[in-house]
């Protein structure tokens, strides 16, 4: 599991809206991302949308649309939008930080599997989020084990909605560099297609998650994992489930149903999952193995000792003055995130 946050670069922001910047927690398809503090103490990741695409209005009007749509999601399984400013020369969005790992840092290169009991309340709590995303509106369209944070509490589900904005500006069902819509591994086969989506997608994507979290693999995977033919797969061919636990079997396969109207529900899937749970007894124990949760603990460390780090030292020099308060998705005139009552 990857330590705590880089430190900033020389030529990265020192603050964005009235979020002080800490450190960098990576880059994906619509921009950097860093760890950061508001002014009033609450630790966040805020998204800085790449230039390239700032500059496109497609993507903007379409970015505009989702982060308005996704200030409106609640549930505890979820990293909420706490803020953004969606007119800025360069946009972006804050997001409530999980002091937690993603699923892929914790399952890992070497393809470690969770145990089957991990996995069924892994699919529980994410069918409860994409409960709480559709009813906003919102398709995932990217639910990935990097968009899947592990915590001590549970799964939380983060960039939904992103991958829509993306694909505004790439077009639908195209790819270009640096913004997958969708990753290839975890795809639906409409996705593949580039067939209308509906929130069914999502459920496809979560059968391959779980596979993929109960065997340390790929279901569609092939040799070399070229995209096109895991695509070809996804479309074509059945999962590969090999080491799929029997208590999970017609869980995820269910999920893994080519025609989108043969999947469950997020509900249906959650109250599956939760049925096996309880006639396995799952309440009685923490959800994650002994050896995750010291792991979890080491992470909380590291975070700890990044968020404090000394006054320049990332060779920035004396910090500028915060911009104004920054326009949310919503207009100019509309009620900052801070006026809404306390976080």
């Amino acid at each position: 599991m990857p330590g705590g946050p880089a430190p900033l670069g020389a030529r990265d922001p020192q603050r964005i809206g009235e979020y002080r910047l800490i450190g960098r927690l990576g880059e994906g398809g619509m921009g950097q991302v860093f760890l950061a503090r508001s002014d009033r103490g609450r630790t966040a990741a805020v998204k800085l949308v790449r230039e390239e695409l700032a500059g496109q209005e497609e993507f903007r009007a379409r970015f505009r649309q989702e982060v308005r749509a996704a200030l409106r999601i609640g549930g505890e399984w979820i990293a909420p939008v706490l803020d953004a400013d969606t007119e800025a020369g360069t946009p972006w969005v804050a997001t409530g930080y999980i002091a937690g790992p993603s699923l892929r840092q914790v399952v890992g290169g070497d393809g470690t599997p969770l145990p089957e009991r991990t996995v069924r309340i892994l699919a529980a709590g994410l069918a409860r989020a994409l409960e709480s995303i559709h009813a906003a509106g919102i398709i995932h369209r990217d639910l990935k084990p990097s968009n899947i944070l592990i915590t001590i509490d549970g799964p939380r589900v983060i960039d939904f909605g992103i991958a829509r904005a993306l694909e505004a500006a790439a077009g639908p069902g195209t790819t270009r560099t640096g913004a997958a819509l969708g990753s290839p591994g975890f795809m639906a086969p409409e996705q593949v297609r580039g067939e209308p989506l509906t929130p069914a997608c999502d459920v496809f994507c979560l059968g391959s998650v779980l596979a993929y979290a109960a065997t340390g693999q790929l279901p569609f995977a092939t040799a070399g994992n070229a995209a096109h033919a895991v695509m070809y797969r996804i479309a074509q061919e059945e999962p590969d489930l090999t080491g799929l636990p029997e208590g999970l079997y017609d869980l995820v396969t269910a999920c893994l149903a080519k025609d989108p109207a043969q999947r469950p529900t997020p509900a249906q899937l959650r109250e599956r999952a939760e049925a096996a749970g309880q006639a396995a007894g799952d309440a009685d124990e923490p959800w994650l193995p002994a050896a995750l949760i010291a792991r979890l603990g080491r992470h909380a460390v590291e975070l700890l000792a990044a968020e404090t780090p000394p006054y320049g030292a990332d060779g920035g020099g004396a910090r500028p003055a915060p911009p104004a308060a920054p326009r949310t998705a919503d207009g100019p005139d509309a009620p900052h995130p801070a006026d809404r009552g306390p976080e």
